[in-house]
């Protein structure tokens, strides 16, 4: 099956990327926007890449004409002076299921977060709410898989997560007390290698999170615990941190906003995971952890 990956270059694109190249019935063409982003992909016989513009349709057809499902992972929760939430999330999101519509493309996986909601105040969320009406309304058979924090070599919360347990005391957004629901990367792209497998006829919408609930503050002591220290967790007010990044917005244009804090210290809630309807087998959360520390750093627990 030739698929196409869009924001393959993210740290969750290369990991499916490498699924991909683990298959027998799969071949990926690899969605990036810069000739560097290229070199930076996984090297297989299996993966294609491919520079695209979300603003440029011909590049856009270059992807997907002959691909029977689109992987839309592209997208940004923090702003830059060159990037936003209109752009990235909603615009790029609206040129590819235009393309995909033309060039016949049989299904979409689009990967959304916990949250979305085109009539939430709060602007990601918003942003990914209207993206997934633009792939629901598309006319395209479709699934849409919510996730929570994503955890595995080379992520965002990964990285910031064994930066924060490597010390003896850090200080966190409301001391970490908000409910997590961590997804490991590998298994995330189970369930997206299941869904372009599946093509399910009209649109189906999943929310899928790891296995365990836990907090942001026990998530940092047990990775302290798993680097053989113990850390000590105090809090910054959430308040606070919204005065100081509002100030510091007038200067400058996206990084930590009020929109980035509310988003990164919401609960991570789901009535139903979708682990069983996507064909996933939850990685425990210590295996995921333990995955984020280099070999002489880990020790039992």
């Amino acid at each position: 099956m030739q698929i196409a990956v869009t924001g393959a270059n993210s740290s969750v694109g290369k990991v499916l990327l490498r699924h991909v190249a683990g298959q027998n019935d799969f071949l990926a063409r690899a969605g990036v926007r810069t000739s560097e982003a290229v070199a930076t992909l996984p090297r297989f016989a299996t993966i294609t890449p491919r520079v695209i513009r979300y603003d440029d349709r011909d590049s856009l057809t270059a992807l997907l004409t002959g691909v029977r499902c689109l992987v839309h992972l592209a997208g940004i929760l923090i702003e830059t002076k060159h990037s936003n939430y209109q752009t990235a999330n909603v615009d790029a999101t609206r040129a590819v299921v235009d393309v995909c519509r033309d060039a016949n493309v049989e299904h979409i996986v689009f990967i959304s977060v916990l949250g979305a909601d085109s009539h939430s105040g709060n602007r990601y969320y918003r942003s990914k709410g209207v993206a997934e009406q633009i792939v629901t309304q598309s006319g395209i058979s479709a699934t849409i898989i919510r996730t929570p924090i994503l955890l595995g070599p080379g992520t965002a919360g990964a990285r910031a997560l064994v930066s924060m347990a490597s010390r003896p005391t850090v200080k966190v957004l409301g001391g970490g007390r908000h409910a997590l629901r961590p997804l490991d990367v590998d298994d995330l792209s189970d369930a997206i290698l299941y869904s372009c497998r599946a093509r399910a006829d009209g649109v189906a919408v999943h929310e899928l999170v790891g296995p365990e609930p836990t907090t942001h503050r026990d998530l940092i002591t047990t990775t302290g615990r798993l680097m053989g220290h113990t850390v000590s967790v105090a809090a910054i007010p959430v308040w606070t941190a919204k005065l100081g990044s509002t100030l510091a917005g007038w200067t400058r244009r996206g990084g930590m906003t009020p929109t980035v804090i509310d988003v990164i210290t919401a609960n991570e809630v789901v009535r139903t995971n979708a682990d069983a309807d996507l064909g996933v087998s939850l990685t425990p959360l210590l295996v995921t952890l333990t995955k984020l520390l280099p070999e002489k750093t880990a020790t039992s627990d």
